[in-house]
């Protein structure tokens, strides 16, 4: 997905090209078919080749990713995969303030 809305639109070999430690084309394919399927791309025919594009935007997209990622690993609670995040050492200061101030202003609001 994220190769798709940094290119937009792409062919199956396109989007291979594009992947480190690449699986195989019919892999790659068989992938794409599954997104097809679960409405998070579609396709138009460039002659006899399928030129895929996202349907959702970005934005949407992640938030939907990272609601799949919090109840398959976290168990549905966010606040472990914060904690998480924030164990694992990967950010610096001035997200972790981000991260405060997103949970501030979330708590404000009432979320």
């Amino acid at each position: 997905m994220e190769i798709l809305h940094r290119l937009g639109r792409a062919t199956a070999a396109e989007i291979q090209a594009e992947m480190r430690d690449a699986p195989g084309y019919s892999t790659v394919r068989k992938l794409l078919e599954l997104l097809r399927d679960k409405k998070q791309v579609n396709f138009v025919f460039d002659g006899p080749r399928h030129v895929y594009f996202p349907v959702l935007p970005r934005d949407k997209a992640r938030r939907s990713a990272m609601q799949q990622v919090v109840r398959t690993f976290f168990d549905g609670a966010p606040g472990r995969a914060v904690e998480a995040l924030l164990e694992s050492g990967d950010i610096d200061p001035e997200e972790i303030d981000r991260i405060i101030a997103l949970a501030r202003k979330a708590r404000k609001e009432g979320r």
